[in-house]
């Protein structure tokens, strides 16, 4: 137990590789995705991220116009500087079509980020932290929504987004084999 009384929750550790990190991510394809869709999601994350002492901000939006779907945070403590790498992070899955974390496998840090993309300074508008990870939909090419934590180590950032979005396709009836996608 910690001082708030909050006993931590077990988070899987990512992976380290980006073949593995798009392993895990490639397979979460929604049948559809609708507000009620980001509601729900997002009410499974903040339950999950609950048992986590650390204050945590969830934010989902959709890739129109970066339109805020949920957005709640878990316990005091969050400060407009979450909301700010809430920001640099659902960029980078807007313009990569990639969770951050597959780019922070990719890259393996800011600074080489920065010089092999090109961005120069403009690269503190992005960051490949974990966290971000993007919705798609069968059927529909690219991206249609982001999904973002922000608070806790960013390979609990991004794991904590997997699991539950894993956990939430197999209660619709997704089958998640790592390659296909099937309704039960």
């Amino acid at each position: 137990m910690t001082t708030t009384g909050i006993q931590p929750a077990h988070i899987p550790p990512a992976p380290r590789d980006l073949p593995s990190a798009l392993a895990l991510e490639e397979p979460l394809v929604f049948l559809s995705f609708t507000a009620i869709t980001a509601w729900e999601l997002g009410c499974l994350l903040r339950a999950r991220l609950l048992h986590f002492p650390t204050p945590a901000v969830i934010s989902i939006a959709s890739a129109n116009s970066s339109h805020l779907l949920f957005h709640a945070t878990t316990h005091p403590g969050t400060a407009p500087d979450n909301d700010i790498w809430v920001a640099r992070k659902r960029a980078t899955v807007m313009r990569w079509g990639l969770s951050t974390w597959a780019m922070r496998c990719k890259y393996g840090d800011e600074a080489v980020f920065a010089a092999k993309t090109g961005l120069g300074h403009r690269s503190s508008d992005y960051a490949i932290h974990g966290g971000g990870v993007p919705v798609r939909v069968r059927g529909v090419e690219g991206v249609v929504a982001t999904v973002v934590v922000s608070g806790l180590r960013q390979e609990d950032d991004h794991m904590v987004v997997i699991e539950v979005m894993s956990e939430y396709l197999r209660s619709l009836g997704v089958t998640l084999d790592g390659q296909s996608l099937k309704v039960e």
